[in-house]
């Protein structure tokens, strides 16, 4: 969501809710309580909710779940936080973590951009992670694409200095649209070293999402900018 006090807010997504499977289901009822967050007005004790002083990462709009999953069976020192508004995404991520024995992950089903402004802490991230998300690529919807420099100024009072915004896009057009939008904010600093998009981290996975556009032909741009 992108605020405009003048106007209603301006969202970068719209809610479409399917029906969850019996498992989905079944998930949210028996794991919900360990793993999700409600949405609340008020900051987070990121260390208090994980147990411990690990750094947290986020990913917005984690979509089915399974880049999270992965990133946090792959990495157990680290924490993270999932920020996913479709509810049978919720349920199939909810699935993987307990196939995965992860319990350093924690789920808020609510807007992105309200979770970053009220409920993380100042200076609380080590990195930031969106990955593939909506283009909105006719123009007349360009505003509501979640990449604006309101948005990322609310990034850089979240993550640390040093810490980093990692986007990837198969879209060419919102690519250079994000390109333009961090470039020109003084807090980040682009790690590629054309100044331009950096190779595929191995860190990040290969969605089945990103597989299917690969086959037709999508190419895929990754961002990493660092906090200053």
């Amino acid at each position: 969501m992108i605020q405009d006090r003048r106007h209603r807010p301006i969202r970068s997504f719209v809610l479409r809710q399917g029906r969850l499977t019996r498992g989905q289901q079944r998930a949210f009822e028996t794991l919900w309580p360990r793993f999700g967050i409600d949405y609340r007005d008020r900051p987070l004790d990121l260390e208090a909710l994980f147990g411990n002083d690990r750094p947290v990462y986020l990913e917005i709009g984690f979509g089915n779940g399974e880049s999270l999953a992965a990133m946090a069976r792959d990495n157990p020192r680290r924490n993270y936080i999932g920020i996913e508004v479709h509810t049978p995404g919720v349920g199939h991520l909810l699935m993987r973590l307990q196939e995965y024995g992860c319990e350093n992950v924690r789920i808020c089903r609510h807007d992105a951009v309200e979770v970053l402004r009220d409920m993380i802490p100042e200076q609380a991230l080590a990195g930031v992670y969106l990955f593939f998300p909506d283009p909105w690529h006719k123009k007349r919807h360009h505003k509501r694409r979640i990449v604006q420099p309101a948005f990322v100024d609310l990034l850089a009072r979240r993550i640390r200095s040093g810490g980093f915004f990692h986007a990837a896009t198969d879209w060419e057009d919102y690519a250079q649209h994000m390109l333009a939008v961090l470039s020109a904010s003084r807090e980040f600093r682009n790690t590629a070293s054309g100044g331009d998009f950096v190779p595929r981290p191995e860190g990040r996975p290969l969605t089945r999402f990103e597989q299917r556009g690969l086959r037709l032909g999508h190419g895929v741009r990754d961002l990493i900018f660092e906090r200053r």
